[in-house]
């Protein structure tokens, strides 16, 4: 790759359709260059010619967070190939099994509390160069972490684990001049594949009243980073 390693680089790790993209337009747009990452290669022409077209100077990388050392794999090839890395994004969601919270076992929470293994294993492989940089690093989290949401039963404590890592990394790396924190997302984000198959399944129903755009998300993300105060941002369009 020929690029221009005086140019800031945002990683974004779950790179998908909604707020993936639109978060690394939103940086690309400042003169960002992005890396992209995601599970499944198959979208990634796709993303790199929309990014191109737009002169944004990008690559993508595959990498499955459920695969111990993947993360850190494929955060330093992104530090190869661009070299260095000053705002990291985490959006990559592995599945948990949903249910009410009174079903959930010890078995079940054990389960969904490892999904979290990736985002601590993602931060520890950034860190390095956002203390180099005085770099950012942010997450995105549901609802259920901060409004009682019974019915998710193990997703809230994923949820909740996400948001409590963030903001004790926020308060941790805020005296090294490294900003940390999370958007909290309350809302059906347009544009993903979430979206898209709630609308499959229930194609009748109106969600407009949900539904939050993408773009709207990914500039709150900018602002986070640029103002580097709040260790939470919460948008919520349900509760």
């Amino acid at each position: 790759m020929t690029s221009s390693n005086a140019l800031p680089v945002l990683v974004v790790l779950g790179t998908g359709p909604g707020l993936g993209m639109s978060v690394a337009r939103a940086f690309g747009r400042r003169g960002y260059r992005v890396a992209l990452a995601s599970r499944s290669a198959d979208r990634h022409a796709g993303y790199l010619d929309e990014l191109r077209g737009l002169g944004i100077e990008a690559a993508a990388f595959q990498a499955d967070v459920t695969v111990p050392g993947a993360v850190t794999a494929v955060v330093e090839r992104v530090r190869e190939d661009f070299g260095r890395i000053d705002v990291a994004y985490f959006g990559a969601a592995t599945p948990v099994v949903t249910g009410p919270i009174t079903d959930l076992d010890p078995t079940g929470a054990t389960e969904a509390l490892a999904t979290v293994a990736p985002a601590v294993e993602f931060a520890q492989a950034v860190l390095p160069e956002l203390r180099a940089r005085a770099g950012a690093l942010v997450f995105v989290g549901g609802l259920s972490a901060v409004v009682p949401m019974p019915h998710l039963g193990a997703l809230a404590l994923v949820a909740a684990a996400y948001r409590a890592y963030a903001l004790n990394l926020h308060a941790a790396l805020r005296p090294e001049g490294v900003y940390a924190g999370t958007l909290t997302v309350g809302g059906m984000i347009d544009g993903g594949d979430i979206a898209a198959a709630t609308r499959a399944n229930a194609p009748e129903q109106d969600l407009t009243a949900i539904t939050l755009r993408p773009d709207d998300l990914a500039e709150r993300v900018w602002r986070m980073t640029d103002d580097r105060t709040d260790g939470e941002v919460v948008v919520d369009v349900i509760s």
